[in-house]
């Protein structure tokens, strides 16, 4: 049975226990980029680390579409040192590899990119951008 009547004086007395502090978050250290991406590749990472506070899935992600970019760009460049096609050994003209290379790279790193969320209106007043919102609604 719960208490009947009013609230005794010494039970208006008890102090509600203590909370527990929160623990400070600690500082997020900025991932480096990956060393084997391309020079320019890695300055894109570097500004998005530095504008994004970004967790391990995320930089995962980031790698993945920094990957998807130079593999891009390497297919470009083949394509413009051999052309779009080539001839086989019957004679037929065939598309180079390289374009579906090209293509599939450039798809990866869209969804990528939409994935991430790294699109944000531009920050006001010299404000960085919001963090990455969540992509589940």
């Amino acid at each position: 049975m719960g208490n009947r009547g009013p609230i005794s004086a010494a039970a208006l007395s008890v102090v509600p226990p203590a909370t527990p502090p929160t623990p400070t978050p600690k500082p997020i250290r900025k991932a480096p980029a990956p060393k084997h991406l391309e020079a320019a590749t890695r300055a894109w990472w570097e500004s998005v680390v530095a504008d994004f506070d970004l967790e391990q899935h995320h930089l995962r992600l980031l790698q993945a579409a920094a990957e998807s970019w130079d593999r891009m760009q390497a297919a470009r460049a083949a394509i413009g040192k051999h052309g779009l096609t080539f001839v086989d050994s019957n004679g037929n003209p065939k598309a180079r590899p390289e374009i579906a290379i090209e293509r599939d790279a450039k798809i990866g790193f869209a969804r990528l990119i939409r994935e991430l969320d790294l699109d944000v209106e531009a920050p006001t007043e010299g404000r960085r951008p919001p963090a990455i919102r969540s992509n589940r609604g």
